[in-house]
């Protein structure tokens, strides 16, 4: 245990407040944070840069095994909530170290599963896709610089953890992304309202895929839309027109993953 911070003009809660609000600043110092207990135990230690716990959190005894043998900060209570960007903190946050993937080395796996997505804003949305993306064994997600930020705190907490172990990458142009896909003779589906086939007549066993998400309202621009080669759809009943960008996902990304297990 180290020192006792007892006000919230200190500089760690000062950088604490940079971390959990701008995106720009976790981008700079390669480094975000996770609040609570089951986020604590799912991180990995070697990327943990800072642990801080609340008074209370401290002296409950059934947290003490948490603690054993790691350096950590304790904070009066009401300096911890201040520093939460949840409603009911759980006493225990850690400032984590971002980790680093390369395109180059994921395009090397055999028969990927790469889900694209362009201009989503809800960080629940992104959080809830990660999750699904690693219960259906996709390789990696590919994601255009207009999407929320996947440090954010909203979507880390929904990632439930999959934010350590399904890769990503944000790419300044989605095209290129597209392309170099291709290149790699990597399927680029794209979820559309105008797609002929449907998502679940298509073969995905062979070979690599990408499935296409695009914004929540706006769906998946045109200049990306052109550079897919194959349009799907999702049949529907009733008189909705589209799905949630997160359940869409889920639904191409199990297809996939029901072909390849049939397959096995």
């Amino acid at each position: 245990m180290g020192q006792m911070i007892a006000t919230t003009r200190n500089k760690l809660v000062k950088e604490l407040l940079q971390l959990q609000k701008k995106a720009k600043y976790r981008r700079e110092q390669k480094c975000f944070v996770i609040e609570g207990r089951k986020m604590y135990m799912e991180t990995p230690p070697e990327q943990i840069e800072q642990i801080v716990v609340s008074r209370t959190f401290s002296k409950q005894p059934e947290n003490q095994g948490l603690l054993v043998n790691r350096d950590y900060v304790v904070a009066e209570d009401f300096v911890f909530e201040a520093c939460s960007e949840t409603k009911t903190p759980q006493g225990i946050l850690c400032v984590v170290r971002q980790p680093e993937y390369s395109f180059s080395e994921l395009l090397k796996q055999k028969n990927p599963m790469f889900l694209v997505l362009e201009d989503l804003q809800d960080p629940g949305n992104l959080g809830t896709i990660m999750r699904t993306a690693e219960g259906a064994g996709a390789t990696a997600l590919l994601l255009g610089k207009g999407c929320v930020d996947l440090y954010n705190p909203k979507t880390v907490r929904s990632t439930m953890g999959s934010i350590y172990r399904v890769p990503f990458l944000y790419f300044e142009d989605l095209k290129e992304v597209l392309m170099e896909l291709k290149k790699n003779d990597i399927l680029v589906c794209a979820a559309h309202l105008k797609g002929k086939k449907y998502y679940d007549r298509v073969n995905y066993k062979e070979g690599g895929v990408a499935f296409l998400v695009g914004n929540e309202s706006r769906g998946i621009s045109e200049e990306l839309v052109e550079q897919a080669e194959l349009l799907i759809k999702i049949p529907m009943a009733g008189r909705v027109e589209s799905l949630n960008a997160s359940i869409s996902a889920g639904i191409l990304m199990y297809e996939a993953y029901r072909q390849r297990r049939r397959k096995e």
